[in-house]
């Protein structure tokens, strides 16, 4: 959501006041309506975001279904029928407040103009090459972009969860050893 914050950053909703919106400097996203549309304003967030948004929700063959089968699964083998019917419940209540963002974000029409007061904004970069200055090149606002931090933490999670679907075995095994070694007290010897 913070990536997305920064993608609407440069654009005007006209539907929203944001003179209203409580916390508009540091939390860019507080309405759901401001995710209207945001499919079209950009695919790969928006792609990358439901399906992190199937995965909570539950959806098989996603990560996110196998950790609530598995919990439940647990829950139940150990005789707490009541609790395990409750988050079933709470489950599908979630689901249906996470489809309605996919919803907001695939079939309604965004409200999203280009800001005017940053049409003719430049903003110096520099090139830099062996630590010396080669050129100082100036970007409209039109090139403004994720970083390449966040882009490839966003792809790294995206396929984590979408790699889930083709080789499960082997990413539950890894977690069962990972849990075995973070969760086995440090006197147990193997």
């Amino acid at each position: 959501m913070i990536s997305i914050g920064y993608t609407l950053f440069i654009l005007i909703n006209k539907n929203i006041n944001s003179i209203n919106l409580l916390d508009k400097n540091n939390s860019p996203i507080q309405l759901l309506s401001q995710m209207k549309g945001y499919f079209f304003i950009n695919r790969t967030l928006a792609i990358s975001l439901a399906l992190t948004i199937f995965s909570f929700a539950g959806i098989p063959p996603l990560l996110g279904f196998f950790a609530k089968f598995m919990i439940l699964s647990a829950a139940l083998q150990n005789g707490f029928i009541f609790i395990t019917f409750i988050a079933i419940i709470t489950s599908v209540i979630s689901a249906v407040y996470y489809l309605n963002i996919i919803r907001f974000m695939f079939f309604d029409l965004n409200s999203y103009k280009f800001s005017q007061s940053l049409i003719n904004l430049k903003i110096p970069a520099q090139v830099i090459k062996n630590n010396n200055i080669i050129d100082t090149i100036y970007l409209n606002s039109s090139q403004i972009s994720l970083s390449n931090s966040l882009s490839i933490t966003i792809s790294i999670l995206t396929l984590i969860i979408l790699l889930f679907i083709f080789v499960p075995d082997q990413l539950l095994h890894m977690s069962n050893i990972l849990s075995i070694i973070l969760f086995t007290p440090s006197n147990y010897v193997f």
